[in-house]
């Protein structure tokens, strides 16, 4: 009794031998990108860590208030 995956490696050469040489070089190309793409092993996301830049950085205390006319308008102050 043959494996399946050994089975299906011999249907897979029988199949490429009977491509011309261009077209086997075409799966061969296909078969590397496969390969690379899914090689990298995928990396579970970071989780954040709360406090990590505190104090850090300065928002104004008017940061949320409206802008004045002047700045919708293009007016200069001066």
């Amino acid at each position: 009794m043959t494996s399946p995956i050994l089975d299906s490696t011999s249907k897979l050469i029988a199949k490429l031998q009977t491509l011309a040489p261009e077209q086997q070089q075409e799966v061969l190309d296909f078969v590397e990108f496969l390969a690379q793409k899914y090689a990298q092993p995928q990396q579970p996301p970071q989780k954040r860590v709360l406090g990590l830049n505190q104090d850090k950085i300065w928002i104004s205390d008017d940061f949320n208030d409206p802008l004045p006319d002047e700045f919708w308008l293009g007016e200069s102050k001066g």
